[in-house]
């Protein structure tokens, strides 16, 4: 699972749009904000964007059914506002802090240590 932390505008969706087309997504990936969840079909694995902005409790993002999407090996699964996962979230996520400034952007990634990008998978 690929967290995302970052205000509105920060570019979230921008950093979801660029690791999609790293997973060899070629169609738009638009934010889901308003259905929660977008699926796509990369080249190995499925892409699953999920925007929590709109849900204010973790008893709200269950009702989605986060738990299928975060037990998905068969998929790398991004998620906007992840801090409103609450205790939902998994142990060891990568996690994607983005902070814009001055027209400019800072992206710190952490957790990513020893997940094998070409694999899809944790070491």
């Amino acid at each position: 699972m690929v967290a995302l932390y970052g205000d509105l505008g920060a570019g979230k969706t921008v950093f979801a749009r660029g690791l999609a087309r790293g997973l060899g997504i070629d169609e738009p990936v638009t934010s889901p904000t308003f259905a929660l969840v977008q699926e796509y079909q990369g080249e190995s694995l499925r892409f699953c964007h999920i925007d929590l902005y709109r849900l204010d409790s973790p008893a709200n993002v269950i009702g989605i059914g986060i738990d299928e999407y975060l037990d998905d090996g068969g998929a790398v699964t991004v998620i906007e506002w992840a801090e409103r996962l609450g205790n939902l979230c998994p142990e060891s996520p990568i996690q994607v802090h983005i902070t814009a400034t001055a027209g400019r952007r800072r992206i710190e990634i952490t957790g990513a240590a020893d997940f094998d990008v070409a694999g899809g998978a944790r070491n």
